[in-house]
Formats: C-alpha cells, structure tokens, sequence
C-alpha cells in the first residue's frame, strides 16, 4: 500500500496508508486527520483542502487546472507548491509524497 506523508500546522509529520484510486483529500481523511476541512467533499469549489506538495515526487502530478488555479489565487497563502488535495489521485506512483496542510484563511 502506497505511504504518504503529512504535515499538520503544528510540524508534526504522521506517514498513512493511502489507497489507490483515492484523491490525496480523502487518503488524508480517511487517516483522520481534521486539520484538512475540504467543505465541498472534492468538488474544486472551496480551496480548504490546499496543501503544499513538497519533493520530486511533485513532479508526477497532474497539471493545474484553471479551476484549481483561481481557487488557489484567493488564498493569502499560495506558494508556488500549491495544490488543492482534492484534485491529486493518490497511486503507487506517488507513494512517498509529502504533504503540508497550509494555514486556514
């Protein structure tokens, strides 16, 4: 199964199981933590699941989409490792990803 890693706001970093097919939103989830809100359920319409990706593996994910972008644009904390959890499937490909869950706004 693959691993992914998570940051929560206060720097402590927890590895979970995910489960493929999964986006990396419901992996966090499903592992408990509540630190990751995603009030639209994965919809791409709230931006409270944004994290920020961190390591090579950033570079498997898949592009963002316009959608993705100006969700990302009305957070005071957009980084240029942005993404919204919701819109990354979670695969034996990324297994070892590492997440942060970016600061509420």
């Amino acid at each position: 199964m693959p691993k992914l890693g998570v940051t929560n706001r206060e720097g402590e970093t927890e590895i979970v199981d995910g489960e493929s097919g999964l986006s990396t939103m419901e992996v966090i989830r499903q592992a408990g933590n509540d630190e990751l809100l995603a009030l639209c359920g994965g919809c791409c319409s709230c931006a409270t699941c944004h994290v920020y990706v961190h390591g090579e593996l950033a570079d498997h994910l898949p592009p963002l989409s316009e959608d993705e972008d100006e969700l990302l644009d009305s957070s005071e904390y957009r980084q240029p490792n942005s993404r919204l959890s919701c819109q990354l499937p979670f695969s034996e490909a990324l297994d070892g990803l590492q997440v942060t869950i970016a600061p509420e706004d």
